[in-house]
């Protein structure tokens, strides 16, 4: 491999990058910011997103709630749209990795269902989702998105779709 038109770190591991341990802790911290993140929404403090989503944040696959606004704000909007939704929620780290400036985390997500969402009224069911997000971290913020989840899943615990061998 010529080295010289490959940038800093990309393609090997910490040792080769040229500072023994730099990049291994970078995605270290960024793992750690992602933790933090789950940590803090699990509080149900809205004001949270501004603590760690950069002023550029984009969601590129954003929940399908009505009227979301792009951005930092669309993300404050989903946020609450979920709180009225769900309560006693918490996440799961599943497993997590990181390379570079971006961090997958295989996660469960748990909460009762106690407000309307989506048009289904409140159950009062206790539900689970399960997901793989991707972050991309610049600065110490979340700027970019994507995920999927058991959305699916989700709507057959709340009864709106049959689960597999139920009846329509």
């Amino acid at each position: 491999m010529d080295d010289k038109n490959v940038p800093r770190g990309a393609g090997r591991s910490p040792a080769q990058s040229g500072a023994e341990g730099e990049l291994e802790m970078s995605t270290q911290e960024n793992k750690a910011l992602i933790r933090r993140w789950l940590e803090a929404i699990d509080t149900g403090e809205v004001g949270v997103v501004d603590d760690f989503l950069g002023s550029d944040y984009v969601d590129h696959n954003p929940p399908p709630f009505p009227g979301l606004s792009p951005g930092i704000e669309g993300a404050r909007q989903g946020f609450t749209y979920a709180l009225n939704a769900f309560s006693e929620f918490r996440h799961e780290i599943e497993d997590q990795y990181a390379d570079g400036d971006r961090v997958i985390t295989r996660l469960t997500g748990y909460g009762k269902h106690t407000g309307e969402f989506l048009g289904i009224p409140a159950t009062g069911k206790e539900v689970k989702m399960e997901g793989i997000a991707v972050h991309r971290i610049v600065d110490g913020r979340m700027v970019e998105h994507w995920a999927q989840v058991d959305a699916l899943g989700l709507l057959q615990q709340l009864g709106a779709i049959p689960g597999p061998g139920e009846a329509p």
